[in-house]
């Protein structure tokens, strides 16, 4: 007989094994532009999502187009044999990360902040199936 956290543990483990995806930590472009592309994605296949992200003219979305590789990659090492042209995003997020803050020098000795952001992104694949 388990403790309530072992047994808590072992069902979050458990749950975790239908999960396939990949994060992406401290990129450094704003959350804002990132959720720009996340959004346009959102739910979609994986195969259209990969060409959408390829001819993107935003500059985040060539790491997010690794990002969905990877995850995908994450996918097929799991479910060998499995039909990859049924994936789809099933979630993806995105966080703000660390900001460095620096200054700039101002009219009359003053300094303006600068706040240079960074995001996390966090991509989940699955088929219809797995929902």
């Amino acid at each position: 007989m388990g403790s309530r956290k072992r047994l808590a543990a072992e069902a979050r483990k458990e749950e975790r094994k239908n999960y396939f995806g990949a994060t992406l930590n401290n990129y450094p472009t704003s959350p804002r532009k990132m959720r720009l592309l996340a959004d346009l994605i959102r739910g979609q296949q994986v195969e259209k999502v990969l060409a959408e992200l390829e001819h993107n003219p935003k500059h985040p979305a060539v790491p997010l187009r690794k990002l969905v590789l990877s995850a995908i990659s994450n996918w097929k090492l799991k479910n060998e044999g499995g039909d990859e042209s049924q994936l789809y995003i099933q979630t993806i997020f995105v966080d703000g990360a660390r900001t460095l803050k620096r200054m700039r020098p101002a009219p009359q000795g003053r300094g303006y902040r600068v706040r240079k952001r960074s995001n996390h992104v966090t991509i989940i694949v699955g088929t219809k199936e797995s929902k």
